[in-house]
């Protein structure tokens, strides 16, 4: 066979990533400062779209005080305004809609098939989504990590638990620049609705992070964990943590009576504590720490209800200003001209749609996880519900990769305080009656409440917590529940009961 070029026309069938698809997903998973910046940008480069600061807000939504044992279709959400102050354009919404339904549906197929042949890959560098939007090698190496960032890290690993690790990081958002947990645990218990020991125990964890001695709530805590890493925190020198104050005015002489020590022992002594660091934290530098801004507001309405409302200081307010794109194109003197405002226009169009889609979206979500989660609105951690990316993506009719995204890096201001939206979703454990199903969470919290409430001469075997939890309508299985008292950093029944018997 001749080898020899020569036309073909064949059909095929591939995903276009066009500009506008890309700059749609992209605000999506966009956070609110991220959004702030990008649309800044937006407002330098294109001429014909403008900033409004007298846009009326978007609205608030009612949502029914919901039996936590019902699971009925969630109705649609309140109808908000666009960022331009008209309402929702229906074609907008479909064309939106319909282009990330488009993207998830080729989600797990290879890249090659799911962009198609179709791109132009020649303008792969021009415009949104190129390759100047990625990251250099060198920024990377250049960025610093600050203290927060280097204990949220370790808490992802440190804590199984999705409810402890809201809580941990909670405790983070309080550690200053030294390293020192600046927080009433009092009312950290209170606001997030658990109990002192479980609070304890969160903190103990958070002890045990790299820098030695970060999240201590005093400097004697903060050099007690120091020497116990280096095998010398013993009585005598338990004595002299509790007695700073008394090394401070080098009163040595009450020393000697305190600590029970001679003058060459309580010389060493200060030799080692001065050898040690009261500032973990101060390895890291003083970062700028930013507060997190909340993306939507919850708050208790009358009869049981809950208000749900877009914090309105985060939605960029920008409209098209079409009679100067029309003016500027009459005077015109080139088809490059008119063609470069007519691109400005369209991409100022679709990005105050994607905008308005962006928010109503980020409100669907967090309506649907404020009616799966009101038990932990409205009692604590004990009702929080089982809940994954599914059973939203199917109650508001989207697919679980755009709920992904909605949920990331947004926060969501409650009673209990403000968590990310993802913090909400747990496994579940299967009822025994089969009924709904529990969170993993509320059965750790239950675990815990029992074994608390044990006889102290007749510890709970993990069978027997088994058999109480099938009483009360959990299915669960016996390693399961080892996994989940080891998870809660509580011994064995036998270790308990050695524990009894040494101390008695």
């Amino acid at each position: 066979m001749a080898i020899a070029p020569r036309m073909e026309l064949r059909q095929g069938q591939g995903l276009v990533m066009t500009p506008q698809l890309q700059q749609a997903i992209k605000l999506l998973q966009m956070s609110t400062v991220e959004l702030a910046v990008y649309v800044e940008q937006e407002l330098e480069r294109n001429p014909v779209l403008e900033r409004v600061d007298d846009v009326e807000d978007y609205g608030i939504e009612d949502v029914p005080d919901i039996d936590p044992r019902e699971a009925g279709p969630v109705s649609d959400g309140p109808q908000e305004l666009c960022a331009n102050g008209e309402g929702p354009d229906p074609h907008a919404e479909a064309a939106l809609d319909a282009s990330y339904e488009d993207v998830h549906s080729d989600a797990d197929m290879p890249a090659s098939e799911a962009i198609g042949s179709t791109v132009d890959w020649s303008k792969a560098g021009e415009g949104r989504g190129g390759f100047e939007d990625l990251d250099d090698f060198e920024s990377r190496l250049t960025q610093t990590v600050s203290l927060r960032d280097h204990l949220e890290s370790q808490a992802v690993l440190a804590f199984s638990s999705p409810v402890d690790r809201m809580v941990a990081s909670y405790l983070i958002d309080h550690v200053d620049d030294a390293g020192y947990l600046r927080a009433d645990m009092t009312e950290v218990a209170e606001r997030l609705g658990i109990d002192h020991e479980a609070l304890e125990l969160v903190v103990q964890t958070l002890q045990t992070f790299d820098p030695t001695g970060v999240c201590a709530r005093s400097v004697e805590e903060c050099l007690a964990a120091q020497l116990k890493e280096r095998d010398r925190h013993d009585p005598a020198m338990e004595a002299l943590l509790a007695n700073l104050p008394l090394l401070a005015r080098h009163d040595l002489k009450s020393l000697y009576d305190i600590c029970g020590v001679d003058g060459a022992d309580l010389a060493d002594m200060i030799a080692e504590i001065r050898a040690l660091t009261p500032k973990p934290g101060a390895t890291f530098g003083s970062a700028e720490s930013s507060a997190i801004i909340p993306d939507v507001f919850v708050r208790e309405g009358p009869m049981g209800t809950w208000l749900i409302e877009l914090n309105s200081d985060t939605l960029p307010r920008v409209l098209v200003n079409n009679a100067y794109a029309e003016s500027v194109s009459r005077q015109a003197r080139s088809q490059d001209e008119r063609s470069y405002l007519a691109e400005a226009q369209a991409d100022a169009n679709w990005l105050v749609k994607s905008l308005d889609q962006r928010a109503r979206t980020i409100l669907k979500v967090a309506k649907e996880i404020v009616r799966q989660q009101d038990g932990f609105l409205t009692y604590g951690v004990a009702h929080l519900r089982p809940l994954i990316l599914k059973d939203v993506a199917r109650a508001i009719e989207m697919h679980e990769s755009t709920v992904s995204r909605v949920t990331s890096n947004k926060f969501i201001s409650t009673p209990r305080g403000v968590f990310e939206l993802k913090y909400f979703f747990t496994t579940a454990i299967h009822a025994s009656d089969g009924g709904e199903s529990h969170s993993a969470e509320a059965v750790r919290h239950r675990i815990k409440s029992l074994i608390d409430g044990e006889m102290v001469e007749a510890p709970l075997s993990d069978d027997r917590i088994v058999e109480i939890l099938r009483e009360t309508g959990v299915d669960i299985a016996r390693r399961t529940v080892a996994k989940y008292r080891e998870a809660l950093r509580i011994p064995s029944s036998v270790q308990r009961r050695r524990t009894i018997s040494r101390v008695g």
